[in-house]
């Protein structure tokens, strides 16, 4: 049998060359499309890559509701599939017209959750092109902590990243490494989120324990993940970051901030002191909707679920008081999108490696 060094040599021959550079080449020869339908809304990020992350060159979020009602009857209604169809169409429409040639499109907890969702994603398949896979609650978690990483400070120890959705919310701890090389050592899903809470309890102005109600629940499921990875402890030690990512703690910063608009490049980053935010949440689970949708980064749109998403910070915060959150204004397409370009990079790294060896093949021969 002839000795593999010569393929060993090959590879080394290819890695010194390196890969992925502009050029054509891996992730630089596609423009990326990523779709996240919620719960709550669907959401679009077009993205060219860049040295060590991508560009934005275009994007979409609606408020759809696609999740309205399900955990009463266990089904997608006719009028929130026909108004999530009109929002993929637009994503639809923004990816072809942008030369989209890779692409992701994930549904999550409202469509693990409902009886046709099958139906309904082979509708979204025929009616408008867009193949939707049903992703996992342990995908979810892992989506959005990539997603997220940027946003990581290496010098803790641990962070604990949290991402609130409509149906759920998604929990993970993690082992912060050198090189940036993160271990998930647990996560959850807790099956609450502004959506699926709100519908257990209605209008917390219209109930004086309904907010009360909505922590304990969430709490329940916290004493579980808590119970099993004593991330209370590592907290009182310090050097415990928290990253949240969803429209509650986008919104709460907004309103700390006293935003007359929403805008990301003041919220995505930014650091809230988590005292003021839990006076935030507290203020607006006492107002009725009309006052909270007078606030400028809430709206009509997210007044009767804003509570809710409060209630999930607060419960959070009643186990894991940290001083400080650092609010993302990113996720799960973000982590899309970093997944399809490592991917792009992979093929080409395989087809040149390939290529190299079936050249040394034919040197031989």
């Amino acid at each position: 049998m002839n000795s593999p060094q010569w393929r060993r040599d090959a590879r080394r021959r290819y890695r010194k060359k390196g890969s992925g550079r502009p050029g054509g080449q891996g992730r630089w020869s596609h423009t990326y499309g990523a779709v996240d339908l919620g719960t709550n809304n669907c959401r679009l990020l077009v993205a060219k890559p860049e040295a060590r992350s991508f560009r934005v060159i275009d994007s979409f979020s609606r408020i759809v509701r696609l999740g309205e009602g399900v955990s009463q009857t266990g089904r997608l209604s006719d009028d929130a599939m026909n108004r999530t169809l009109e929002a993929l169409k637009i994503c639809a429409g923004k990816m072809e017209k942008r030369g989209v040639s890779r692409m992701r499109c994930v549904a999550t907890e409202v469509c693990r959750k409902a009886d046709n969702s099958e139906e309904f994603l082979a509708r979204v398949a025929e009616e408008i092109g867009i193949k939707l896979d049903i992703i996992t609650t342990q995908e979810e978690a892992g989506l959005a902590v990539e997603g997220c990483s940027p946003l990581l400070d290496y010098r803790n120890n641990n962070a604990l990243v949290f991402d609130i959705g409509g149906g759920s919310t998604e929990l993970a701890w993690l082992k912060l490494g050198q090189n940036q090389q993160n271990e998930v050592i647990g996560w959850t899903s807790i099956p609450y989120g502004v959506v699926s809470l709100t519908e257990r309890h209605g209008d917390t102005a219209q109930s004086k324990n309904a907010y009360e109600d909505m922590i304990s629940d969430v709490m329940e499921h916290i004493n579980v993940f808590e119970a099993e990875h004593n991330i209370a402890e590592s907290i009182k030690k310090g050097r415990v970051q928290m990253l949240g990512t969803s429209g509650t703690v986008t919104t709460l910063a907004g309103v700390h901030f006293g935003l007359k608009r929403y805008n990301r490049r003041q919220v995505d980053g930014a650091w809230l002191n988590t005292k003021k935010m839990i006076e935030i949440c507290e203020r607006l689970a006492v107002s009725n909707y009309e006052e909270r949708a007078l606030e400028p980064c809430i709206g009509e749109e997210r007044a009767d679920l804003v509570v809710s998403g409060c209630a999930i910070v607060q419960a959070m915060h009643k186990k894991w008081p940290v001083k400080k959150l650092r609010v993302a204004d990113r996720g799960v397409r973000e982590g899309l999108l970093f997944g399809l370009m490592k991917a792009a990079d992979k093929e080409q790294e395989a087809q040149k490696l390939a290529n190299e060896i079936k050249s040394a093949e034919e040197l031989r021969s």
